[in-house]
């Protein structure tokens, strides 16, 4: 690997702190006992706390003032300024761990332990008064650290590429990002406490599955060598979770890695995190209002507020939320009326609103071709789009009032499919029905329509009580709560081409 000035630098300095018998990389550990932002909060409030601080993380910045320097130490929490004294990190003689290691041989980026007391500066600011410091690990790359002149930043770390690829740069140099993946955390935790109040019970399901089903997506495709047979990465959780509901739990739910063999866009990557719920004896106008109730809470305990603001439009996740069927959201937001027509009908309606089709669409498809073209991106505000094609909903209940429907809902904020819940299909013969439909689509060339699993009708079979259900795209979620357009925005690594390497 070839090195630039900078790096070959920092090695030099490497060997030189070796040679001063200096360890750059130490085995020890080093108990911190308080962080940035602790002393940033509390310090005017109990001065008599902070006597003694232990604290570490990374140099950010350095001025040097012959005997006396001044620094900005960075922890998981924030900066604070340290203040370094030649003679009270070095009381004796040997004044070489100031002037040659501190001084000359420490770079930007290096993380460093110091100990000493809490003060304020002439100018006001917080600082640590350091009365001891030691490398804890050598920083060999420089970090690309924004610059400053007359209000103008330049060289910010902003490239997207570089930022995905190099997230742990990332996170160093744009704080900001941290922020994001904090409130990741706790939309989760939201989520979660408020089943584990209503006494669902946390599950794990399997990741290597013998049929891929649950969704209508493309599966990743691997084989288990001792049982000699081919294993797909799971696409969703949902059959395994009802055969749970079978079992007898009333109430299960599931953050799950899911993985699917499709496209990478703004909305898309081939991982992903989603939360399924199930819950038995309810249908889905109870899950309807268990949403609004879930996402209202998520959006005041993160956000601390109903109200968000996502590229300048504000949007309320204040409950009751609007609720549409698919044929009137059709009706309203494309001016065309899809009731009676048939497969031919419909493909011909797409034409003449100018949205392609492929032969191997069936009529649910082009409805939802149609829906996804010229509807969704009107549904700023959020809105449950309700009673979808059969076609498009093999593990969904038939409509109990309209013929060629199911009880299905999707919930759509700011434009994207947000939460998707059905009442669940629990008659065994009608699944078997639908399974073999989805062969049929299989078989036209649709490479997302589901296999038959024999196992879950069988568990069908010993009876599941009425139940619903409900997949959220955490990711997705994510990216609504925090501002986010992107959602590679929400992914501490999202999937990326492989890397150019110079030769």
């Amino acid at each position: 690997m070839e090195l630039n000035e900078q790096q070959l630098l920092r090695r030099q300095s490497l060997q030189k702190l070796r040679e001063l018998g200096v360890d750059p990389f130490p085995a020890e550990g080093f108990d911190v006992n308080v962080t940035a932002t602790e002393i940033h909060t509390h310090y005017e409030n109990n001065k008599l706390a902070y006597k003694q601080v232990r604290i570490a993380g990374r140099m950010m910045t350095r001025r040097i003032m012959g005997k006396a320097s001044f620094c900005d130490l960075l922890d998981a929490t924030g900066r604070i300024q340290l203040y370094v004294n030649r003679d009270e990190i070095c009381p004796g003689d040997d004044k070489t761990l100031y002037n040659e290691v501190f001084k000359k041989l420490l770079d930007i980026g290096d993380i460093i332990a110091v100990e000493g007391h809490v003060f304020t500066t002439q100018t006001g600011e917080i600082s640590i008064h350091v009365t001891s410091l030691r490398l804890l690990s050598k920083c060999l790359n420089p970090l690309p650290l924004p610059k400053e002149k007359d209000g103008v930043v330049y060289d910010a770390f902003t490239d997207p590429e570089a930022r995905y690829r190099m997230r742990y740069v990332d996170l160093i140099v744009n704080p900001q990002v941290r922020d994001i993946f904090i409130k990741r955390t706790r939309i989760i935790q939201s989520m979660r406490d408020l089943f584990n109040s209503r006494g669902y019970l946390e599950v794990e399901t399997p990741v290597l599955q013998p049929v891929h089903g649950g969704a209508a997506a493309r599966p990743f495709v691997t084989h288990h060598n001792t049982l000699d047979m081919p294993l797909y990465l799971r696409i969703a959780n949902e059959l395994y979770l009802k055969r749970l509901i079978v079992g007898g739990f009333e109430g299960v739910y599931e953050f799950a890695k899911n993985f699917r063999n499709e496209g990478m866009d703004r909305t898309h990557n081939p991982e992903f995190t989603g939360l399924e719920i199930y819950v038995a004896y309810k249908d889905y106008h109870w899950m309807m209002d268990f949403t609004e109730e879930m996402i209202e809470k998520a959006a005041v305990d993160v956000c601390g507020s109903s109200e968000i603001e996502v590229a300048g439009q504000k949007i309320s996740l204040a409950r009751p939320y609007a609720r549409l069927s698919m044929h009137d959201a059709i009706q309203q937001y494309a001016g065309a009326d899809i009731a009676g027509l048939d497969e031919d009908g419909l493909r011909q309606l797409a034409h003449k609103l100018g949205i392609e089709t492929e032969p191997s669409m069936g009529a649910g498809k082009i409805i939802d071709e149609i829906f996804s073209e010229k509807v969704e991106k009107h549904l700023v505000q959020p809105t449950f789009i309700l009673d979808y094609p059969l076609e498009l909903s093999p593990l969904t209940k038939k409509h109990r009032d309209k013929a060629g429907l199911v009880e299905r809902f999707e919930l759509y904020v700011n434009g994207k499919e947000v939460a998707n819940a059905y009442t669940e299909l629990n008659d065994p013969i009608d699944q078997y029905e639908r399974f073999e439909e989805q062969l049929k689509l299989a078989e036209k060339g649709d490479d997302e329509a589901m296999a038959m699993d024999h196992d879950f009708l069988r568990a069908l079979e010993y009876g599941m009580p009425p139940t619903a259900g409900l997949g959220i795209g955490i990711d997705r979620l994510t990216m609504l709560l925090t501002g986010q357009q992107s959602i590679q925005e929400v992914l501490f690594f999202p999937q990326m081409r492989p890397e150019k390497q110079d030769n």
